[in-house]
């Protein structure tokens, strides 16, 4: 599986596009989230469940939500690294089924603790932008959510995972502001795909930490897991 220079996934590139890797190129690796099914008590997924001493038996394992497990190394080749014939137009937003997810965003936001507000475009002060965050100051003491209204609900929803991943991971932090992004638009892309949206617009794989030690990279996978588990057990439970 290939990636774009804008970050969107392109499901088999050879078969469907004509196109393949350029002689000479180096993959490049990067941290891809498992999600699948997971039990309710222990959190595993149902082969380390199997092996755990977890003894959750009040469902079937065909009955179990899925949610995020883990991240698993995985080699991908951008498409600047390959040839043949000219890819299509991608399109810009998001697609998927949303139904009251919108609303379930917004209602979740007190929970997680952020204000969130969804402005006409008459308005809108951000520009181009679909939504930003904004930090605490003294009349808010809470990182405020804003996104612009638009009759695409499900692009709505995916700028709103958007913006929350990044008031609950690094709305005060400066420092290190690549890395920071990744973690946002990975935290992004895991709740989108939990609720079948999809949000291959985000750059949501994270670049192999090369240069890194061992604990750094735990960290921060860490820090992303359960950053998207929050959003999504919040957004479900509303």
């Amino acid at each position: 599986m290939s990636r774009g220079d804008n970050g969107r996934r392109l499901p088999n590139v050879e078969e469907e596009f004509d196109r393949h890797v350029t002689e000479g190129e180096s993959a490049i690796w990067i941290w891809a989230p498992i999600i699948t099914k997971q039990c309710p008590e222990c959190e595993n997924w149902p082969s380390y469940h199997e092996d755990s001493n977890c003894e959750y038996d009040e469902t079937p394992t065909e009955e179990w939500s899925k949610g995020l497990v883990g991240f698993k190394p995985t080699a991908v080749f951008d498409v600047s690294q390959t040839e043949g014939e000219p890819l299509p137009e991608l399109e810009t937003e998001a697609t998927g089924n949303v139904d009251d997810l919108v609303p379930a965003l917004l209602d979740a936001a007190p929970t997680l603790d952020i204000d969130v507000r969804v402005l006409n475009a008459a308005k809108w002060e951000h520009g181009d932008a679909k939504g930003v965050c904004k930090h605490p100051n003294l009349h808010e003491c809470q990182p405020v959510v804003e996104a612009k209204a638009r009759s695409n609900q499900v692009d709505l929803a995916v700028t709103l995972i958007h913006e929350y991943a990044h008031a609950l991971l690094h709305f005060d932090v400066d420092d290190e502001p690549e890395r920071a992004k990744r973690e946002i638009e990975a935290v992004a892309y895991i709740v989108g795909r939990y609720f079948d949206l999809d949000t291959s617009g985000s750059a949501f794989y994270l670049a192999a930490w090369q240069d890194d030690d061992a604990e750094s990279i735990q960290e921060r996978l860490g820090r992303i897991s359960s950053t998207a588990q929050e959003i999504i057990w919040t957004v479900a439970e509303d």
